[in-house]
């Protein structure tokens, strides 16, 4: 009994089993029935899906391997455009970190290099891969056209944007940003230049400048040209660095206010009106070229020749043109166009002499600027032949002057001082050189030779000139036998004096400068004897011994020779009051000279015989002897030209 309960409850647990097992098939074959009814829900769907792919199971395995060679290219370089677009954010400021930002590009470069060689050819093998299914009817029609046509397009893509944009742009969008980096590190790292103070120990003297760049600035420059120049951005680079660094030349330029550079030939009637200019322009030409320019000379070598670039001269060029470096030759070309004028030959002199002094930093740093180089040679050419015509026209100048009238006060005449002026600067060591390199010069274009000989000679010839106008103009005096005494005195003591202790007058002579000091002399003798000298004889003594009874006859002749003696004084201060002796030691010389051929002779005269006439007032006695050496020591003054010198102080107290 006890077995048979053991059974029972051993079946009972079978039969638990077995319900367990079928409730559990149960839900599996309802969970099944779900999923086919999913998948007969789905069927329609995916028939559509691989209806396109009707080959066999043969066919599509021969298939598979030209499908994976076409997709693996194609997924490498989509792997490569995701990999680009990683790069993207530290591509933002190269500023903060230049050499970290060109790192980066130069990776995007590399992947960018990867995209277009690989680019065309997944694209190709993908088209081969198209075909291939077409020609073995591995797909339907309607779906290989539909693949040609993608395929099509982008291979239009690919053609018409040169590559350019397969990374969205990026590449050039960090080319511009690395482009505005070029110029904010040369325009941020640009100063104008002061003009330094001249002095004489400096003049003409080579000078080294520095560069205007800091060596870390120059070698950022050098590293973004490393970038942008494979991605053929050179001539923007170039067109940058013009513009920046023309700007900061000119704004040296402009703080010099150089407004003059731009007169223009009708606007100036003498070149001694524009003197001053040409002074300053020299000056400025100078600093121009010796500072300015050689600093960008040196700059642009620094910052594209070492990169093995040949562009740096060319871009020089064109920041010289831009600053308006073209304004000093286009002035000196005006001077030059101004009608010819004895100044001007100075100043002609003046201006070749920058040029000359230029000359080497000309050929150095405007050799390869053709514009620049033909307007000197033009200008060279320009003062060398205006200077030439004026030199050798001046002797015809000077005589032409003889027909003109000589000065009315007997002055020495604008054109003896002029010439006598000229020909010791002529002479002197700042042009004598100058003028000979400039004659040999001109004179070598004519086929003939010139030596400093030639030169003298034509100065001599220049003073023999003056020296025949003051004969003929001492002839024109008509009515008046003094004049041309004072005149002829006033010159050849000008003369003298001018030339004296000067190269000139070291050519002239010793013999010349004796001549012309004799004769000042003579004509100052013959003056004192046709004029002053006169004037003493009218107080003769003859007659006025006083004797008793004789006072009244005596009297009366005092008072006729007094009155004579001032009429003829009166007159001859009025005459002469015009007259000018323009050097003020030959003035008061020759004011001496007539104070002591007259009023030690009145002197005397009033002490013995001044009694006679001093109760009549100052009709008789007019003048004490004071005040007529103050009338006398105030002639010839140009000063008190306008003056009558017989006005000066009357008093009735002799002295």
């Amino acid at each position: 009994m006890d077995r048979g309960i053991d059974d029972l409850i051993s079946s009972r647990k079978l039969l638990k089993v077995s319900v367990a097992k079928s409730m559990a098939l149960g839900l599996s074959i309802e969970e099944s029935g779900y999923r086919l009814n999913e998948i007969s829900r789905r069927l329609p769907s995916l028939e559509v899906s691989i209806r396109p792919i009707r080959a066999q199971r043969e066919s599509l395995a021969a298939v598979s391997g030209h499908i994976d060679r076409a997709v693996v290219p194609a997924t490498a370089v989509l792997k490569v455009f995701d990999a680009i677009h990683g790069l993207e954010k530290s591509l933002s400021d190269p500023q903060s970190d230049l050499s970290g930002y060109l790192a980066v590009l130069k990776r995007l470069e590399e992947a960018m290099k990867f995209l277009g060689d690989n680019c065309g050819m997944a694209i190709q093998w993908l088209g081969d891969i198209i075909e291939y299914l077409g020609d073995h009817m591995v797909a339907d029609e309607l779906f290989i056209s539909g693949l040609k046509k993608t395929i099509l397009h982008l291979r239009e893509l690919e053609s018409v944007e040169e590559k350019g944009f397969l990374d969205g742009g990026l590449l050039e969008a960090s080319l511009g940003r690395l482009e505005n980096e070029f110029r904010r590190l040369l325009t941020e790292n640009g100063v104008r230049y002061p003009m330094p103070p001249s002095s004489p120990g400096n003049q003409h003297q080579a000078c080294i400048s520095q560069s205007p760049l800091p060596v870390g600035v120059i070698l950022k420059l050098q590293a973004i040209l490393g970038r942008l120049i494979p991605n053929k951005r050179l001539e923007k680079c170039v067109s940058i660095y013009i513009e920046v660094r023309s700007s900061n030349v000119r704004a040296s330029l402009q703080a010099l206010n150089l407004d003059y550079l731009e007169i223009s030939s009708s606007e100036f009637n003498t070149v001694a009106s524009i003197e001053v200019y040409i002074s300053q322009w020299g000056k400025h030409l100078e600093f121009a070229v010796k500072h300015l320019f050689e600093t960008e000379f040196k700059l642009c070598n620094d910052v594209f020749e070492r990169m093995g670039l040949d562009v740096w001269k060319g871009c020089f060029s064109k920041i010289v043109a831009q600053a308006g470096f073209l304004a000093f030759l286009q002035f000196g070309k005006t001077v030059t166009e101004g009608k010819k004028d004895p100044v001007k030959l100075l100043k002609l002199l003046d201006i070749f002499a920058s040029l000359n002094n230029l000359r080497l930093d000309f050929n150095r740093l405007f050799n390869g600027c053709d514009e620049i180089r033909n307007l000197t040679r033009d200008l060279i050419e320009r003062v060398i032949k205006g200077a030439s015509e004026i030199f050798w026209e001046l002797l015809v100048q000077v005589e032409l002057q003889r027909h003109t009238e000589p000065p009315e006060d007997c002055s020495v005449p604008r054109v003896v001082y002029f010439i006598t002026d000229y020909c010791n600067k002529l002479l002197g060591e700042d042009y004598r050189p100058i003028l000979i390199q400039v004659l040999g010069i001109e004179s070598s274009w004519r086929g003939k030779s010139f030596h400093e000989k030639v030169l003298i000679v034509e100065i001599l010839k220049l003073v023999k000139a003056i020296q025949r106008n003051l004969e003929t103009w001492s002839g024109m005096y008509p009515g008046d036998a003094v004049a041309p005494y004072v005149f002829l005195m006033n010159n050849h003591r000008h003369l003298h004096r001018s030339v004296k202790e000067t190269r000139l007058g070291g050519i002239l002579g010793e013999g010349w400068l004796r001549e012309q000091e004799q004769c000042g002399d003579y004509y100052l003798s013959a003056f004192l004897r046709e004029s002053w000298g006169k004037l003493p004889s009218l107080l003769s003594r003859e007659g006025l011994i006083l004797f008793s009874g004789g006072r009244t006859a005596a009297r009366s002749l005092v008072k006729r020779r007094l009155k004579a003696f001032n009429e003829a004084f009166d007159e001859t201060c009025e005459r002469q009051a015009k007259w000018v002796i323009g050097d003020k030691e030959v003035r008061e010389a020759t004011c001496r000279c007539i104070t002591q051929a007259v009023v030690p002779v009145y002197r005397s005269y009033m002490q013995n015989y001044g009694a006679l006439v001093e109760q009549e007032g100052s009709k008789y006695f007019k003048y004490t002897a004071q005040a007529l050496e103050n009338v006398l020591s105030s002639l010839f003054n140009p000063k008190l030209k306008t003056r009558s010198a017989c006005s000066n102080g009357r008093t009735k107290k002799v002295n």
